[in-house]
């Protein structure tokens, strides 16, 4: 039976370096061992991504509510926001408890994509 072993998401960014420098350094992420000219594959815990240098596209910051590429359920949601917030993650929101029973925060990258962080509220 066929499974799906793994995924990434894949992003078009204007400048790769930076977008790379970014991932790496703020993030928390590592360089997986992959080389292809105009991408970097990078990876923190179970998350993936690909970036793809495409100077020429619109910027994912002019997308509006369409540049949510993904969402994070993390355990330790305070302790990754203290992390982010340390290394000088673009941080959009503060942790915050939200009705549906989520904790979560929001972060945008240098292109503008935006994720959001959450983490099950554990109740007593």
């Amino acid at each position: 039976m066929a499974r799906i072993i793994g995924s990434r998401c894949v992003l078009a960014v204007r400048d790769l370096e930076i977008s790379t420098r970014y991932y790496a350094d703020v993030l928390g992420f590592t360089r997986d061992p992959i080389d292809a000219a105009g991408w970097s594959f990078l990876t923190r815990d179970a998350f993936g991504v690909m970036l793809g240098e495409c100077r020429y596209e619109r910027p994912a910051s002019e997308l509006g509510d369409h540049s949510y590429f993904a969402y994070w359920y993390v355990q330790g949601l305070d302790d990754l926001y203290r992390e982010l917030s340390a290394r000088g993650a673009l941080l959009t929101s503060a942790p915050a408890d939200k009705p549906w029973g989520l904790r979560e925060f929001t972060l945008r990258t240098p292109d503008g994509h935006r994720l959001t962080c959450g983490e099950v509220i554990q109740r007593r």
